[in-house]
């Protein structure tokens, strides 16, 4: 008795992966499949900017939907999406002191970013230039920048606190700090619906380094206290990319390279 081989689904019976099924974008481009040379120009982009492809970047992430879709029939080799041939595809760099945000977009809407941390440069009394260690009240700043969008919730309450502890030395949160506003934003946004109305990361940690009382350079123990502090307090036990706990390490990686020369 023979047996029925197994069929290729057709093109009409296979979803194409979209924008959106990979990406939080909206719009147009959220419905539109992810085409060859749409990937193309994101790896010729991210090459430009960093040299090479970034591993599990939004570059390979659009080869690997793009070839999906063009095995299945739904494009061809040569396409290309129409909003993405009209508005193009994106890799930027916005340099700060400490921190360098790299961010890719496709038709102006932004599908990766990315946070590193920088040496600040100052010049001694005989005019050599050197190098500044990262505090970890710089690299609160540089969170804000990250991922001032993000809504503060108690692993970022945590996280700032334990930052604000080693910054100063004492266990005791100061009135009005930034760690009793972080923890009175994260009580007032767990009882809102929806990110709009709640209180951002950004509207706590700006300007963090000149609201602490005292501060130190970030070494790889702080790094870990604040990581520990953060996932402790998330439920997924994953730290937020360039969030509180991401940039404190970052800062402590670039200090003791510094401290090695």
């Amino acid at each position: 008795m023979s047996q029925e081989q197994p069929r290729r689904p057709h093109a009409a019976e296979q979803e194409p992966v979209k924008y959106g099924d990979v990406f939080q974008v909206s719009g147009e481009l959220a419905s539109k499949p992810i085409a060859p040379q749409d990937a193309a120009m994101m790896q010729a982009a991210e090459t430009t900017v960093f040299g090479q492809t970034q591993k599990g970047g939004p570059a390979a992430v659009m080869q690997a939907a793009a070839t999906h879709n063009e095995r299945a029939g739904i494009v061809g080799h040569s396409n290309v999406t129409d909003i993405t041939g009209r508005e193009g595809v994106t890799v930027t760099e916005t340099d700060f002191p400490g921190s360098r945000i790299i961010t890719e977009s496709v038709a102006g809407q932004v599908v990766g970013q990315y946070y590193q941390a920088t040496p600040v440069m100052h010049m001694s009394a005989t005019g050599e230039v050197r190098q500044s260690a990262i505090t970890i009240g710089e690299a609160l700043e540089a969170s804000a920048r990250t991922a001032g969008n993000k809504p503060v919730d108690h692993s970022d309450a945590a996280a700032i606190q334990a930052a604000e502890c080693r910054a100063t030395g004492s266990d005791i949160i100061a009135p009005g700090g930034l760690a009793a506003t972080a923890q009175s934003a994260a009580a007032y946004n767990e009882g809102l619906i929806g990110d709009e109305s709640k209180v951002k990361l950004k509207d706590v940690l700006t300007g963090a380094a000149v609201k602490l009382p005292a501060d130190k350079a970030a070494t790889r123990e702080d790094a870990e206290g604040i990581m520990s502090a953060e996932l402790r307090n998330d439920p997924n036990l994953t730290p937020h990319p360039g969030g509180v706990a991401e940039s404190v390490a970052a800062a402590a990686r670039i200090n003791q390279r510094e401290n090695e020369f």
